[in-house]
C-alpha cells in the first residue's frame, strides 16, 4: 500500500487530535504482531470516523472488517453511553486480540463481534438499523458489502468505505482487488440516492450520505 509521503502524514497528525494511551498501544502492539499491520486503519482515517460520528450524531455503527479492533475502539470512544458498533470479523486471531483490547477499555461494552464470513452476518440483521457504516474488509467482497451494508443502513445515514484508490491501482483496474474497488466506486456514484465523496487520505476513504 502507497500512502502520502511520512512527512506529510506526521505533518497532518501533528495538527490532529492524538490518540489515547490505550490507542497507540494497540498500535504499537499491531505493528509489532502482525503480518501486514498496515491493515490498521490508522489515526486519521480513525479520527476522520470520530468526527463523522460527532457530526451526525451516530448512535449505532456497523463495521465491517475489524482487523486487531483499532477503529472500532476508535469510534466507540465517541459514542454516547448506549451507542452500539456491531463488527464483522472472520480471523479467530483478530478477534482474539481485539477482544483483549475491547477489554481494557471503558467503551469495550458497545462493541459486539459478529464471528464468521461477513455476508453471512450481515444477512441476520435488520434493514435500515444502522446511522453509519465502515467497510474495511476484503476487497474483492466490496461491492457485495456495499449492497447489503446500504440496505441497513437508515436514511439520512452516512457509508464510510477504506482504501478506495488501492494504491492508485484504481485508476488502471488490472487485479481483482482494484476491479472490485473500482465496481463498488461506480455503484456509488451512480447511485442518485446516495451524495459520494472521495477523498486521498491514506489509501483512499469515500464517503457517502444516504439521502433517501
Amino acid at each position: 500500500m502507497k500512502f502520502n509521503s511520512e512527512e506529510i502524514e506526521s505533518y497532518c497528525k501533528s495538527y490532529s487530535l492524538k490518540d489515547t494511551s490505550l490507542l497507540q498501544e494497540l498500535t504499537k502492539t499491531t505493528w509489532n504482531s502482525e503480518d501486514i499491520p498496515q491493515m490498521l486503519s490508522g489515526s486519521l482515517v480513525g479520527g476522520l470516523l470520530q468526527t463523522l460520528i460527532r457530526i451526525s450524531g451516530a448512535v449505532n455503527v456497523l463495521e465491517i472488517g475489524m482487523f486487531t479492533g483499532y477503529s472500532a475502539l476508535k469510534m466507540a470512544e465517541v459514542l454516547p453511553q448506549n451507542g452500539t458498533i456491531d463488527t464483522c470479523e472472520l480471523m479467530n486471531k483478530h478477534i482474539k486480540t481485539a477482544t483483549e483490547w475491547f477489554k481494557k477499555s471503558k467503551n469495550g461494552f458497545k462493541i459486539t463481534i459478529h464471528k464468521g464470513p461477513a455476508i453471512q452476518s450481515l444477512e441476520k440483521m435488520k434493514r435500515s438499523s444502522f446511522d453509519m457504516v465502515f467497510i474495511d474488509a476484503d476487497k474483492v467482497n466490496y461491492p457485495k458489502y456495499h449492497k447489503i451494508a446500504l440496505k441497513l443502513l437508515k436514511i439520512g445515514g452516512i457509508g464510510v468505505l477504506d482504501n478506495m484508490l488501492w494504491s492508485g491501482k484504481v485508476i488502471d483496474p488490472l487485479d481483482k482487488e482494484s476491479i472490485a474497488l473500482r465496481e463498488t466506486a461506480e455503484l456509488i456514484i451512480n447511485n442518485d440516492r446516495l451524495s459520494p465523496l472521495l477523498l486521498p487520505v491514506r489509501d483512499g476513504v469515500m464517503i457517502y450520505h444516504k439521502m433517501r
